[in-house]
């Protein structure tokens, strides 16, 4: 089973673009920073993923979410590894969003699955 559960802050504005083609896609890539739990406050540390969310889940989180907004998202993790121009090989990854929610307010009901994705 591939499933990531995160929730944390906009590292910074979300960026929607459109696939090229006949059948075009909404597609959203953005940035999560997800505190680590620390002793204290002032030496708690951050983890950045990189997230990419399709269609209608990609529309809802440019159009909502901003630089500093907290979200929570469920997602699966793919890999993303090639060989660059020196031939070696670079390891990354990014989090495919299938649902994310509001998570700064009690009364932030915003929820989108992406049934619509890919």
């Amino acid at each position: 089973m591939n499933k990531i559960i995160l929730m944390g802050n906009l590292s910074k504005k979300p960026k929607l673009h459109k696939s090229e083609g006949e059948k075009a896609i909404s597609i959203t890539r953005f940035d999560i920073a997800v505190n680590r739990k620390g002793k204290s406050k002032e030496n708690s540390e951050a983890d950045f993923f990189h997230c990419t969310a399709f269609g209608k889940t990609a529309e809802f989180v440019e159009k909502y979410f901003d630089k500093g907004s907290r979200m929570m998202l469920v997602g699966r993790v793919e890999n993303n590894n090639y060989t660059n121009k020196q031939g070696e090989k670079v390891y990354s990854y990014q989090v495919v969003v299938e649902e994310v929610e509001f998570a700064d307010t009690k009364n932030g009901s915003g929820k989108v699955s992406g049934d619509d994705n890919e």
